[in-house]
């Protein structure tokens, strides 16, 4: 099969190529030339820039294509324009934030959807992204045909992980000590490995199998105590301790979900968002491996512990300064 992989050389797309490529299929990755120049050399590359050139698209044809960065609908237009139809079966990677508000616990995939308020959008932001990727659906979907695959993942990780969210929790219990735990320890959060992502889409590919389906793990109810405790069974040293801190007095600490990563600095608007449904995924063959076997590998991996983007977890002073003051006003 020939599959074309918009992006491709980062994080999803990486390891979604990987995949292509070790169950034989000819690859090709079009990306910006910025990371990734010395990955897949079995593949073709074609460089070019998805909001500016995509010129490098022409004359060939795909038998498939995945793309994993789209956020705006004008990227799926321009995509869809410069393929002409030479792209074959198109797989969207969307997102979990596609649903509304108000979905219920343990949803599924014909839960009700967020809506746009600006489709036109330039800059995307925690308000808008789930309403773009919404449109970005409809308009794949529009634009490629109803066999089009729409996979609406939770937090990707793993290895490579350039986001650095979850990274950061591995890392920084691995260093032990008191650990600033954000909120409630049952509150909701999902996740998936990139590599089982990947794997699977390209398994959908092969199985010609199309469809709108949740990329998440664990199955509800899964909360952060026990994505917390999971990590500290596996990287903490002897007397690591959790100590949780209440969503509001981070807040009024001026602390962010950028700062403390993947917190949702206890925003209760959507409170059933992380407890989506895997049904339909695992019936169409998406196997996650253990969270254990994920943070195992993360910290197999060969890079600088903290070496994430700027502003991405609390500092050490910080995170100290905090819970002396949370450990003296649950005292009082």
């Amino acid at each position: 099969m020939r599959i074309l992989f918009i992006g491709g050389t980062s994080f999803v797309g990486r390891y979604a190529a990987q995949a292509a490529i070790d169950a034989g299929h000819d690859v090709t990755v079009f990306h910006r030339g910025i990371t990734g120049n010395d990955l897949f050399p079995e593949a073709t590359h074609l460089v070019g820039d998805r909001d500016a050139d995509l010129s490098a698209l022409g004359g060939r044809n795909w038998d498939a294509t995945i793309d994993v960065c789209a956020y705006y609908p004008r990227q799926v237009r321009s995509l869809a324009d410069a393929l002409d139809g030479r792209g074959g079966r198109h797989v969207y990677i969307s997102s979990v934030s596609a649903y509304a508000t108000t979905v219920p616990w343990g949803y599924d995939d014909g839960a009700e959807l967020t809506e746009v308020t600006d489709a036109d959008a330039e800059v995307w932001n925690y308000q808008n992204y789930g309403g773009l990727k919404v449109a970005c659906e409809r308009l794949a979907v529009e634009l490629h045909g109803p066999e089009a695959t729409i996979i609406r993942p939770a937090y990707v990780i793993g290895p490579h992980d350039h986001t650095y969210r979850f990274t950061w929790w591995v890392d920084r219990i691995a260093r032990g000590g008191q650990v600033l735990a954000p909120g409630r320890a049952e509150e909701p959060i999902q996740v998936i490995d990139a590599r089982d992502l990947g794997s699977w889409m390209v398994s959908l590919l092969e199985r010609s199998i199309s469809g709108t389906f949740h990329a998440v793990d664990p199955a509800p109810p899964f909360g952060w105590g026990d994505m917390l405790e999971t990590i500290a069974a596996e990287a903490a040293p002897p007397e690591t301790e959790l100590v949780w801190v209440p969503n509001e007095f981070l807040r009024a600490e001026g602390l962010d979900g950028l700062v403390i990563p993947l917190w949702g600095e206890g925003d209760t608007s959507s409170p059933n968002k992380f407890t989506a449904s895997p049904a339909a995924a695992s019936a169409a063959g998406l196997t996650p491996r253990s969270l254990a076997q994920t943070i195992a590998d993360i910290q197999a991996e060969h890079r600088e512990p903290f070496s994430g983007p700027p502003g991405v977890g609390i500092p050490a002073d910080r995170e100290t300064e905090i819970l002396a003051q949370w450990a003296t006003r649950s005292a009082s």
